[in-house]
């Protein structure tokens, strides 16, 4: 399985190492020719949001990615990867990809001092360490948005179709259960292809 990770800012050596681990093959994403190979389905790390939609317009990639995804390419986004997806942003003007039906919230947390680790139930996977830096949450879904995790009231992970995503940094953390979940619901879409 070949999983494409947007490689422009942020924590996305973590994720190529988790990939690794279970068995996948991770390649770089860094420009816009990269999105031409045959990837089975690609991961928007952590990192900063305004930053990495700013690259992702001046190095031509917005648009491409954005066909990808709404094409049914399968897409995990980690904390600044959900406000990428996200339709609509509550605290802030900018739209990026749009890709999916929820409404997030930047920096939710607050800054840096509002970062937290916890363990909490993810639909279908179990309780499993959530890392938040910095983190959003989703305030609201759209229809055929599924809420997968819940840590105090507030959404922190979600799936719709071919899309998934945390608020929580699981590349942070020893546990492969959330990539081995995408690479699964990979498995799924290809089998209905």
């Amino acid at each position: 399985m070949l999983i494409g990770v947007l490689c422009l800012q942020g924590a996305f050596i973590e994720h190529i190492h988790m990939l690794e681990s279970l068995g996948a093959t991770a390649e770089e994403i860094r420009q816009k020719k990269d999105l031409g190979r045959p990837f089975d389905g690609i991961i928007i790390p952590g990192g900063e949001s305004t930053v990495i939609g700013k690259l992702l317009r001046e190095l031509d990639m917005m648009e491409d990615l954005r066909a990808a995804v709404s094409g049914g390419l399968p897409v995990f986004g980690t904390c600044a990867g959900l406000i990428l997806l996200a339709k609509d942003i509550v605290n802030d003007d900018r739209r990026y990809l749009g890709t999916m039906d929820i409404t997030a919230r930047r920096n939710a947390y607050g800054r840096q001092l509002g970062s937290f680790a916890t363990v909490s139930p993810f639909d279908g996977v179990g309780d499993v360490p959530m890392t938040f830096i910095r983190a959003p949450y989703i305030e609201s879904v759209g229809e055929g948005v599924q809420a997968l995790s819940v840590v105090d009231g507030k959404i922190v992970a979600a799936r719709q179709d071919n899309q998934l995503v945390t608020a929580f940094h699981p590349e942070l953390t020893d546990d492969t259960r959330i990539h081995k979940y995408f690479l699964d619901m990979i498995t799924a879409h290809k089998s209905k292809v």
